[in-house]
């Protein structure tokens, strides 16, 4: 029996504000490999999905990664308030401040805003969930790559968090392969789609 783990969610709670830092974190609420864009690629591609099991996989994960999002939101609020002039200049948030002060908008660190191209919803069986594991280890880097930048141990506390439940999502997703994989034509190399190819 394929059964999902649920996780809850984990406190944030930053204490020294940092918009350096916030500038960086803002790519996982909505860069490229973020967690709107993961949350919207597995709500998106459960409809398409013709097993039970995989549906509720793709409704767990995610429902757990609009969590994450708001987890991230956090980092970013928390690291944000309370600035001052001096700090938003020093610390070269004055664009993001421009356009959005301190509010939590969707962009990748580079500043460009999310966009739904950067997800992929097929209807194939095996091309979204190859996608979905793509998908995960992508955050999964981004994570570590804020490691890597971060000095910050609350941040990292948090950080450290979603990037363990980034490598869950990973196993979960190459269990469904597994299972999507036992259901299908596995004369097929490429498989086929149950949904159109009989």
């Amino acid at each position: 029996m394929f059964v999902y783990e649920k996780k809850l969610q984990y406190p944030v709670r930053i204490a020294n504000p940092n918009p350096k830092l916030a500038a960086v974190i803002i790519s996982q609420y909505g860069g490229p490999d973020g967690e709107l864009g993961a949350s919207l690629r597995y709500l998106s591609q459960r409809y398409a999905m013709p097993y039970a099991e995989l549906k509720g996989l793709l409704t767990d994960i995610g429902t757990e990664e609009l969590g994450h999002l708001e987890m991230i939101g956090t980092i970013v609020h928390q690291l944000t308030r309370n600035l001052s002039e001096k700090d938003i200049k020093t610390a070269g948030f004055d664009a993001y401040f421009v356009d959005h002060t301190t509010g939590v908008y969707p962009a990748a660190a580079s500043g460009f805003p999310w966009n739904a191209a950067s997800i992929a919803v097929t209807g194939d069986v095996i091309a979204d969930l190859t996608e979905d594991l793509s998908a995960e280890q992508k955050a999964r880097v981004t994570y570590d790559n804020i490691l890597r930048l971060s000095d910050d141990p609350d941040v990292n506390d948090v950080i450290k968090f979603l990037r363990a439940r980034e490598v869950v999502h990973f196993q979960r997703f190459g269990e469904g392969l597994r299972l999507a994989r036992e259901k299908m034509d596995q004369k097929n190399v490429y498989f086929t789609n149950p949904a159109f190819d009989k």
